[in-house]
């Protein structure tokens, strides 16, 4: 799908609050066009769900940011390895759109690589593994109300599409 017809129906989405589609297509996007800063519009998604470590990790490359949310992504992502699978950067930091984000990569990477004692490459990550702690994913933070009710909402509509599935095969049989 083409990105600005996946761009709409990412707009679609949230104005249907579907708010769990809607990320989830923004970090296809994330993956594929890893250097398209204005795809990492998913930090306005995790501030509907009130996770400010989440919204932080997205807006850490933009020079207009929340220092708390900040704050919070660093705390979450402790290690500057960490910071680097997290940001999900491919290539050189000279891709960056601006010399803001370019100055933010270039200081997670020299963190990273000062930190372990050796060179990191973002398409390395064996590189800068050994940050990780043998760990595959994340450090997990305790549930927020705002992660609660975003997994109710999703249930609800499970449940309501089975309903509504339900009623149509109830009526095909009368």
């Amino acid at each position: 799908m083409p990105l600005r017809e996946t761009l709409a129906r990412v707009d679609a989405d949230l104005a249907a609050g579907r708010i769990p589609v809607a990320r989830q297509r923004l970090r296809g996007l994330v993956s594929s066009f890893p250097h398209d800063l204005a795809l990492r519009r998913l930090a306005e998604v995790y501030r509907l769900y009130g996770d400010a470590a989440e919204t932080g990790r997205w807006m850490y490359l933009e020079e207009d940011r929340n220092a708390d949310e900040i704050a919070a992504f660093e705390a979450r992502y402790g290690s500057p390895g960490w910071r680097m699978k997290a940001l999900a950067w491919q290539g050189p930091e000279a891709e960056a759109a601006t010399s803001f984000a370019e100055g933010q990569l270039v200081a997670v990477r020299a963190a990273c690589a000062e930190e372990l004692g050796h060179p990191v490459d973002w398409d390395a990550p064996a590189s800068y593994r050994d940050d990780l702690g043998g760990e595959c994913e994340a450090p997990s933070e305790p549930w927020t109300v705002g992660g609660v009710l975003a997994g109710a909402d999703c249930l609800v509509a499970a449940l309501v599409f089975l309903a509504i599935w339900v009623n149509g095969l109830v009526s095909l049989f009368d």
